[in-house]
């Protein structure tokens, strides 16, 4: 997101604060940076946490000019990298993709996106549906990712079960 300092740090916001998903980045020997069609990798010199985001020195950005010219990068991490899960934890991107179902069998839709609103995530679910003019249109459904609502999540079916009618 920006420069951090004078000697080549880059401040990147994370989808998840250290002790939270975040560390990925703080191990991680390696990053994968996007922006646009321009890909490159860098090696991470150091990198810490400084309030809610992670501060890092890349390999080859020697001061503010270099780290500047990466603002805007999406950063991407290897697999093996991501930290171990405890019990009914999961990475967001595992569930990227799956079908969401409610007790009674109900398909739900998809989930396209997650949200993080602060008190904790929500799944952003599409759907097919049909538009006021008759026309096939995309529906969208928000369920919080808490317990409550959210009663199993089978990733090798690929399906999410949830306490939620397709009326709410």
């Amino acid at each position: 997101v920006d420069a951090y300092g004078l000697k080549g740090w880059v401040k990147v916001a994370a989808h998840a604060n250290a002790g939270q998903g975040g560390d990925a980045l703080l191990s991680a020997k390696r990053w994968w940076l996007l922006k646009g069609s321009e890909r490159r990798s860098a090696g991470v010199l150091h990198a810490k946490t400084h309030s809610d985001s992670v501060v890092a020195h890349l390999g080859g950005a020697a001061d503010r000019d270099a780290a500047l010219a990466l603002r805007g990068c999406r950063v991407y991490v290897r697999r093996g990298d991501f930290p171990a899960l405890g019990a009914d934890e999961y990475y967001w991107v595992d569930l990227l993709g799956l079908d969401v179902v409610n007790e009674a069998g109900v398909a739900l839709g998809r989930v396209v996106d997650m949200i993080d609103n602060g008190a904790h995530s929500v799944l952003r679910i599409e759907y097919p549906t049909t538009a006021k003019d008759g026309r096939a249109a995309t529906g969208e459904r928000l369920i919080p990712f808490v317990g409550v609502y959210v009663k199993t999540v089978d990733r090798a079916a690929k399906q999410i079960v949830v306490d939620w009618e397709a009326d709410y």
